[in-house]
């Protein structure tokens, strides 16, 4: 049996714990752990969780250890996954059962794929993508490595999310749109053409979020 270790033991990392016990394979292919945090007292308060077994930079993996990486920030995600990656760690995808995986359909290693999440057929989905309840992906779309699309997202059909991109609740790409690397689509967002990378758009249509110089 394969033992669960999740990266983070914050917020978001509690979710992906009960979303891992959710699948059918937990305690008949694999169990949980326990979570890697720098702060050990992380879950201090909180009843019912595994234990945080110390940092990513010291942990030493076992034999039948499989992780996975629940940060939602895409910079310390592929920065924690990696360090593992480098000490010979493996990765799991989580897909919790109520979510629909269509014809053809591919999944990367490392994903976090929550309830009743739509991926509709030939949707190509990279590694360490998270993609929360009830988001919707249509037909040939294409999500690059490390992006996270948060719940009740849309994306119409051929649409392409470049890798670290964050989709925030509520939001959706009308099809054959590109969303490039690193930008962000704030909450309840309409995307109606390519977002530039390293921009944040938001709005009905989305517009560039311009931050305002401060003079001091």
């Amino acid at each position: 049996m394969k033992h669960l270790v999740i990266i983070g033991a914050r917020r978001f990392c509690r979710s992906v714990y009960d979303l891992a016990i959710s699948m059918p394979s937990y305690q008949k292919e694999f169990d949980v752990k326990g979570f890697l945090d720098d702060n050990l007292n992380a879950l201090n308060g909180y009843e019912n969780y595994p234990p945080v077994l110390g940092a990513v930079e010291t942990y030493e993996i076992q034999p039948d250890d499989v992780f996975v990486c629940a940060l939602s920030d895409a910079a310390y995600k592929k920065h924690y996954t990696e360090m593992i990656l480098n000490k010979g760690g493996e990765f799991m995808t989580i897909i919790h059962p109520s979510a629909h995986i269509g014809t053809n359909v591919k999944v990367g290693t490392g994903c976090i794929i929550a309830g009743n999440v739509w991926l509709d057929s030939d949707a190509q989905i990279g590694d360490n993508v998270v993609i929360q309840l009830g988001t919707i992906i249509g037909h040939d779309c294409r999500v690059d490595n490390w992006s996270t699309i948060d719940s009740l997202c849309f994306l119409g059909g051929y649409v392409h999310v470049e890798e670290s991109v964050m989709i925030h609740p509520h939001s959706s790409v009308i099809p054959h749109r590109t969303v490039h690397s690193n930008a962000v689509i704030n909450i309840a967002s309409v995307v109606i053409r390519d977002v530039k990378a390293n921009t944040t758009v938001m709005g009905n249509p989305a517009r560039e979020m311009i931050v305002p110089k401060i003079n001091k």
